[in-house]
């Protein structure tokens, strides 16, 4: 029966799992009655609950990297991604210790005779960790993509691998995203016991399509709530080690953590607005219902889902945990199904909005509570997703976390993956801005969606970016409030502004907004993702030069799997996955930088090695006169 006209709400009443009490705890919005692991708990054995551990010796990529190996006995084609029980046979999944990386020292904001101090002393004034793209994933959700990547429809077509090479899509490092998570949190704890964290900050995309459940496996790992990673029927729990109920270690309680959001935090996959009226398919309804969701191909033609050929419909699967290799079932052309396959459905499993997402962040042990969200400014929804913190009060540093993610209502057929600030964002950003020059204030920005590192529609045939900023091509009815070039002249006129940290595009790469006045450039620094290779976080020390420069050391952090574990796994699976699909991890793209118009060519973002696919460096910022008088105020014996 189609779900078109059913709403999420109809869909949990009737499901055969939910009792009604089940039923009347979610629709009346109740949540805090509703256990926090995530999942149902039918059929679990507690009783062999244990905590995963790392590895003894916690290192940065600064001491040691993970390498690629190169050497297989035969080739696995991307589309075959799924076949697990080949990597070990034919040597996929196998890395090496690559060795240190050093991090570059990057002059490229500074006057151009300038040079660091032979006998430099440094006084640290910040340091926090930044972490990117978890993707905490449902795998048993009747409502996601992942039949795509091995179908590779409309790749076979012109003779290409195109779907094959998604790998947000289908992973085989879906199947233990919550344990290298819990993995990456204990390696953050080790580098604390070593050198002091100030803080660490999240910069989105921490669930894979706004589930409830997904969003709460990310915060009570972070939080050491006990994990049961599966839903449904929680087949394998008992037996299946990614479907095992444990015990996650918790980030250090002396470590406040902020969060951002990001596209996947409230677009069904990323990409699509759920209450969308174009929709032709209800897809809040489609988390909770019992039928595995019939999609057309969504990833060369976005709007199809607007459409819904239904000679092009597929079943998009689920992996149910009956298999150690997590094989896909229920998948492929409608037309071959006699009828739709059924999942057990499951009330966690229901999509959550803007503002119940936000509000998860208030349930939690770990601070400050609302990890951000509690700062919020008074006169604005709690769902504005913008908040600004200073990190220490006797600091002069300000971050300001910024919602740059795309609106729900703006009509747009395409992905909803760009960069977006409407009005009401705009103005507090330039706000912000302005209060952090008016007090002397240094400032980083967080967010999720990276800017100038993809070419615009000028340079793009008329298109839009894709991952980079809005500029509205495909007839959507909200502009962005403020065009690439408009925000950069803004950025530029505040040169307290350090930096601009971003996620999404799941890579390691640096480069410079490079202004003909040095103090008014600044740095913009992505992190790679806990879902794709090389599966890294980064480190970010702020120091205080002995000449009153800063410099900013952008480290990448590997998690400390222990072999035997199934963090350990899923990270060689993500390894697989990239020696498999071969994605591209350097993606340079030209014209992506309006100050380079005349060829194009960014020349501050490095070529990367992609066999290790990190990028460490030494970032220097000149200050103002009056920000360096500051600064000596405040620290006069460097």
């Amino acid at each position: 029966m189609s779900i078109k006209n059913k709403n999420q709400e109809t869909i949990l009443e009737n499901s055969s799992v939910l009792n009604r009490r089940d039923f009347l705890k979610y629709s009346s919005i109740t949540l805090g009655a509703i256990s926090l692991g995530g999942c149902s708990s039918r059929n679990i054995d507690y009783s062999k609950i244990t905590e995963y551990p790392i590895e003894d010796n916690v290192y940065t990529t600064l001491e040691k990297t993970v390498k690629l190996s190169e050497k297989f006995s035969s080739i696995i084609q991307p589309r075959n991604l799924k076949n697990i029980r080949e990597y070990d046979e034919k040597g996929y999944g196998v890395w090496v210790d690559g060795g240190p990386l050093l991090a570059e020292v990057r002059n490229d904001i500074m006057p151009d005779d300038y040079k660091l101090p032979r006998k430099n002393k440094t006084t640290k004034l910040l340091k926090f960790f930044a972490i990117t793209d978890i993707h905490i994933i449902d795998k048993e959700s009747p409502s996601q993509l992942l039949y795509l990547q091995p179908s590779n429809y409309i790749g076979d077509k012109f003779g290409k691998d195109f779907e094959s090479k998604v790998t947000s899509i289908y992973s085989p490092r879906m199947l233990y995203s919550t344990h290298i998570l819990d993995a990456m949190v204990q390696t953050i704890n080790a580098l604390h016991e070593k050198d002091n964290i100030d803080f660490g900050i999240s910069l989105g995309d921490v669930s894979n399509s706004t589930q409830y459940n997904e969003t709460r496996w990310y915060i009570d790992v972070l939080d050491g709530q006990i994990i049961e990673p599966s839903s449904g029927n929680n087949i394998g729990a008992n037996s299946i080690d990614y479907q095992k109920p444990y015990k996650a270690v918790g980030l250090n309680k002396n470590i406040p953590w902020y969060q951002v959001i990001g596209n996947h935090d409230h677009f069904w996959l990323g990409s699509i607005p759920l209450d969308d009226k174009r929709n032709k398919i209800n897809l809040r309804a489609s988390y909770v219902d019992d039928k595995v969701i019939a999609m057309p191909d969504l990833l060369f033609y976005s709007d199809n889902v607007f459409k819904r050929d239904d000679t092009e419909l597929f079943y998009m699967g689920v992996i149910d945990g009956s298999d150690p290799y997590g094989d896909i079932i229920k998948a492929g052309l409608v037309k071959n199904f006699k009828s739709a396959p059924t999942v057990v459905p499951d009330v966690k499993r229901r999509s959550l909005t803007k503002v119940e997402w936000t509000k998860e962040f208030f349930k939690t042990t770990s601070e400050p509570k609302g990890h951000g969200f509690n700062l919020t400014p008074r006169d604005k929804s709690i769902d504005f997703g913008c908040y600004s913190f200073i990190p220490k009060s006797n600091l002069p540093i300000k971050v300001i976390c910024l919602d740059n993610t795309q609106r729900e209502d703006d009509n747009d057929p395409s992905i909803h993956g760009r960069a977006f600030l409407d009005e009401d964002r705009w103005n507090w950003l330039k706000k912000e801005l302005a209060d952090g020059t008016k007090n002397d204030q240094l400032m980083v920005i967080a967010c999720h969606i990276p800017i100038g590192v993809m070419p615009y529609k000028e340079h793009n045939n008329g298109h839009d970016t894709y991952m980079d900023w809005y500029e509205n091509t495909r007839g959507g009815t909200i502009e962005n409030a403020v065009t690439f070039k408009g925000l950069l002249k803004e950025l530029h006129s505040h040169p307290n502004l350090l930096m601009w940290m971003a996620g999404h595009r799941h890579v390691n790469t640096v480069k410079a907004f490079v202004h003909d006045e040095p103090e008014k450039s600044f740095w913009h620094v992505e992190t790679s993702s806990l879902h794709d290779f090389p599966i890294q976080m980064r480190m970010f020390d702020i120091n205080l030069n002995s000449d009153y420069t800063i410099s900013i050391d952008a480290i990448n952090v590997s998690p400390a799997v222990k072999k035997g574990t199934p963090a350990y796994k899923g990270f060689k699976y993500a390894v697989a996955a990239q020696q498999i699909t071969g994605m591209t991890l350097n993606p340079k793209l030209d014209w992506a930088d309006p100050k380079y118009d005349v060829d194009g060519i960014d020349p501050t973002i490095r070529p990367i090695d992609p066999t290790i696919a990190s990028y460490n460096a030494k970032l220097l910022k000149k200050l103002t006169p009056k920000m360096e008088a500051r600064m000596k105020e405040l620290f006069p014996n460097i």
